[in-house]
């Protein structure tokens, strides 16, 4: 967005507050009255939408001059560059699922897990799941069936079980190139999804690690039982790869993406999972499974468009300058700010695209670099999410229980999200997940990029465009 001098102003940020209140007070009600999946019953952009009527009223000029701010918030080009990546992994993940290839990724990940491994399998098993489909509900919904089951059956600690369950689903969800929270905290950032994914990759491997360790330890089945068989196609798991694999690499994502839908519907319609007729329905369903999130993007970058330039981001920015002192404190910072962000609205690409404007401030006040900004977005969002009881991911992995657990009984197991927030908190202080390509603020890109321009003789504000 255009980084134009405004002056401070507390009182602009009462939209954005109007819709956190309202969003959070309507959920605290219906979940007072026992409403099932209580903060998710009024969808989000509602909320957005009271907030924006709030900042039409409050804010000064003429309608016309209110809503063309509005506008080019909303048509922002990280805003559209977002939102085009939301519908594409959204394409991809339903041809991706009506393929078959996440019952074979699932049902490949069972057959290869030894028995007595079962709590800490459940546990990779959500790991790679999450990380190939970009999504933590989706991969809860998938596997908390079974994980009930083995829990039944192998004499396992049932909140434990779940809890494994749940943090390897916020481990995919954290790291994959096709999650909503990585799409979001990269645009914000206004950086590459290869490097925010090395960066955060630092951070949850080591959580990760010592998580499936605890639980090879305390989560062994009083009784080993052989389950299976599992049938499963590794040709279908292949798109998943790919996908990952050629992000990871750094090709351009519209093509990344593209190119997994491509071959997707190529395998369906090579095994007969879907006809070349219906292809074009399960790419526009994958579209319009992210309507919610498309929309909510683009309401928000309006809102929050409206909001920087009555000041509402100069005056946070100011304010914490007072507690800011350096890089150091504005991670710290970043870290608290999503965390209190995502706990208010209990949904983790939310609570990225409201702090999002403000953690790039702090990137370009205090040279925190943007990769280590957007890492620690998704991360704290990622720790939040799957902790809170009244969260989706929570709420979901409990009723599929059939009341066996309650989300308050699971809260002590959720073992990864704890150790990858202090994980994260070390890393403020012990800088290990620094990349050796420094960020060159002048351009807004690595100093190895940056170079490239500077040899050429072009000027800073040309660099992006060229």
């Amino acid at each position: 967005m255009e980084n134009k001098k405004v002056r401070p102003n507390g009182k602009a940020l009462i939209p954005f507050l109007i819709f956190v209140l309202f969003y959070l007070g309507v959920g605290l009600y219906l979940n007072y009255k026992e409403v099932p999946m209580a903060f998710y019953v009024v969808p989000a952009p509602i909320s957005v939408l009271v907030g924006i009527i709030f900042a039409f009223i409050m804010f000064k000029g003429s309608i016309d001059s209110k809503f063309s701010n509005f506008v080019k918030g909303c048509g922002d080009e990280n805003i559209i560059i977002m939102c085009i990546i939301y519908i594409l992994a959204g394409a991809f993940a339903t041809v991706s699922g009506a393929m078959g290839g996440v019952e074979s990724t699932v049902n490949l990940g069972m057959s290869i897990i030894p028995p007595q491994l079962l709590t800490a399998g459940i546990f990779l098993m959500a790991a790679l799941i999450s990380l190939a489909t970009g999504t933590s509900v989706g991969t809860i919904t998938t596997m908390c069936p079974i994980a009930v089951g083995l829990a039944t059956q192998g004499g396992l600690s049932m909140p434990l079980t779940i809890g494994a369950l749940v943090g390897g689903s916020m481990f995919g969800d954290n790291l994959s190139v096709i999650s909503d929270t990585t799409i979001a905290a990269t645009r914000t950032q206004n950086v590459e999804m290869r490097d925010k994914f090395k960066m955060n990759f630092k951070l949850a491997l080591p959580a990760a690690i010592i998580t499936f360790v605890l639980l090879l330890i305390f989560g062994k089945p009083e009784v080993v039982t052989q389950g299976g068989p599992y049938e499963y196609s590794f040709v279908k798991v292949i798109p998943y790869i790919v996908v990952l694999v050629s992000a990871l690499l750094g090709f351009n994502v519209f093509l990344v993406l593209t190119s997994g839908i491509l071959l997707s519907g190529i395998i369906g319609i090579a095994t007969h999972s879907f006809t070349l007729l219906e292809l074009p329905g399960h790419i526009y369903t994958g579209f319009s499974g992210v309507f919610e999130i498309f929309l909510l993007s683009m309401l928000t970058g309006g809102l929050a468009y409206m909001v920087r330039n009555e000041g509402g981001i100069e005056w946070i920015i100011q304010k914490t300058k007072k507690f800011l002192k350096g890089s150091k404190s504005a991670e710290v910072g970043t870290a608290v700010l999503i965390s209190a962000l995502d706990a208010a609205v209990a949904n983790n690409t939310v609570a990225i695209i409201i702090a999002g404007p403000v953690a790039k401030e702090f990137s370009n006040e205090y040279k925190m670099d943007p990769r280590r900004s957007a890492s620690l977005l998704d991360t704290f969002s990622c720790v939040m999410q799957g902790f809170i009881p009244y969260g989706a991911q929570l709420l979901i992995a409990a009723k599929l229980t059939e009341g066996a657990v309650s989300t308050f009984q699971i809260m002590p197991f959720l073992w990864y999200q704890f150790i990858l927030a202090v994980v994260a908190i070390i890393s403020v202080y012990i800088p290990f997940t620094e990349p050796k390509d420094k960020w060159n603020y002048e351009y807004d890109m690595p100093q190895s990029k940056a170079k490239e321009f500077i040899d050429k003789g072009i000027a800073p504000q040309d660099a992006k465009i060229a």
